[in-house]
C-alpha cells in the first residue's frame, strides 16, 4: 500500500471514530473529497452545510447543491449576512478570522439541533504553510480537519478524487471574493459584484483559473503566466479593458508573476 493510500485508509478511520458531523462545504476539491468520503463512513450522520452570500459566486452555490444530492447528503443552505458584520467588513489581517468565527457558530447551533456529534471541515496538510488566522477558530471551537489529520496534500486529494470519479478532481482553488481586496480597504458589496463580474467575463473567455485583485482604481489580473500571452492579444485585451472599465477600475494590468494563491499575504510577509 503506498503513502497515499494509506493516508486514505487513515482519513476513513478518522470519519468512523466521529460517528456523526456537520460539514463545511463549499464544493471545493477539498470539501467535496471529504464529504463524499464521510458519506461512505457516516451514511446518514452527516449534513452538509453552505453558506450562502455575496462574497461567494452563485454557481458555486448551484454546484455544492447539484453535488450535495448527487451523494444523498442532506444539504442545508444559509443565508449569510457576514456582509453586515462590522469586523469583517473592515478587512484587517485578521479578516478570516472574523469570517470563520461568524460563519462557524452557526454550523454550532445546527450540531446541537440535529444531535451531530463534530463538525468538520476541508483544510488540507499544505494549508498549514500559508496565513491562515481563521485556523485559531478551529482551535477555539473544537471544529475538525480530517484531511489535515491524515496528512493529505492537495495534490493527493486530486488524484485520490479522479480515482473516485469525482468532478472536482481538477477545479481551479477557490477562495472567497473578500480575498480580492487588500488588507486595510473596507470591504462593500459593489467592490464584491464588480470582482465578481470581472472574474465572470474573464473564466468565459476561457481563462479557467483567474482572479482580480481590486487595488481601487487598478484591477490586478492574476492568471497562470502561460496564459498571460493570450491574455494580452489585440482582442481579448480590448474586451477585458472595456469590460473593467465599467466596472470602475481606470488601469488594467496582467501580474506577470502570475496566478498564485494568497498573494494578497505577501505584504504581511514583507512587514516582518
Amino acid at each position: 500500500m503506498n503513502t497515499v493510500h494509506k493516508k486514505y485508509h487513515t482519513l476513513r478511520g478518522i470519519l468512523d471514530d466521529l460517528q456523526s458531523a456537520v460539514i463545511a462545504f463549499s464544493g471545493g476539491v477539498d470539501s467535496t473529497f471529504l464529504l463524499r468520503v464521510a458519506k461512505d463512513m457516516l451514511t446518514e450522520n452527516i449534513i452538509a452545510v453552505t453558506f450562502r452570500s455575496e462574497i461567494i459566486p452563485q454557481t458555486e452555490i448551484e454546484e455544492a447543491q447539484s453535488l450535495a444530492s448527487e451523494f444523498g447528503v442532506k444539504h442545508i443552505i444559509i443565508n449569510s449576512a457576514i456582509l453586515h458584520h462590522k469586523p469583517f467588513i473592515a478587512n484587517d489581517k485578521q479578516r478570516c478570522y472574523y469570517c470563520k468565527k461568524f460563519l462557524f457558530s452557526e454550523l454550532s447551533d445546527i450540531a446541537k439541533k440535529n444531535n451531530l456529534k463534530h463538525i468538520i471541515e476541508g483544510s488540507n496538510a499544505d494549508d498549514a504553510h500559508d496565513y491562515r488566522p481563521g485556523s485559531k477558530v478551529l482551535k477555539e471551537m473544537n471544529i475538525l480537519s480530517p484531511l489535515a489529520m491524515a496528512g493529505l496534500t492537495k495534490e493527493e486529494i486530486r488524484k485520490l478524487s479522479r480515482k473516485m470519479g469525482l468532478p472536482t478532481w481538477n477545479k481551479p482553488a477557490l477562495a472567497c471574493l473578500a480575498t480580492r481586496i487588500p488588507y486595510g480597504i473596507p470591504i462593500s458589496k459593489d467592490k464584491i459584484k464588480r470582482i465578481a463580474e470581472c472574474e465572470q467575463l474573464l473564466h468565459e473567455l476561457g481563462f479557467k483559473q483567474a482572479r482580480v485583485r481590486d487595488h481601487e482604481t487598478i484591477a490586478r489580473i492574476e492568471i497562470p503566466q502561460s496564459d498571460i500571452s493570450r491574455l494580452v492579444k489585440e482582442k481579448i485585451s480590448s474586451a477585458v479593458t472595456t469590460a473593467f472599465k465599467k466596472q470602475g477600475f481606470k488601469y488594467i494590468c496582467a501580474d506577470i508573476e502570475g496566478y498564485r494563491t494568497g498573494s494578497m499575504n505577501e505584504v504581511l510577509n514583507n512587514e516582518k
